[in-house]
């Protein structure tokens, strides 16, 4: 059986970002691994995954979880840093 860190190993997408999709989507992480892992794959996914977390920044800033915010902001960069065509 295959676990979670078998198919991490497997993504094009860090743990945190895993994580930011499956707290956007409300899913579990296996099921937002998988899903993340789709996404990242199609023409439209990356920009999705990027709108995922603005999303996810912009709830926690109004939920006032400032220090989530900041640490979602830190998984933006490294998302971005990663998928630089999404900067063009």
């Amino acid at each position: 059986m295959l676990t979670f860190e078998d198919c991490l190993g497997l993504c094009d997408l860090s743990e945190e970002e895993i994580r930011a999709i499956a707290e956007h989507e409300h899913l579990p992480e296996i099921t937002a691994l998988e899903y993340g892992e789709y996404l990242i794959h199609t023409a439209e996914g990356e920009r999705k995954i990027k709108s995922m977390i603005l999303d996810d920044i912009e709830h926690s800033k109004k939920q006032g979880n400032i220090k989530h915010a900041k640490f979602l902001e830190s998984v933006l960069m490294h998302f971005l840093l990663t998928h630089p065509k999404l900067t063009a």
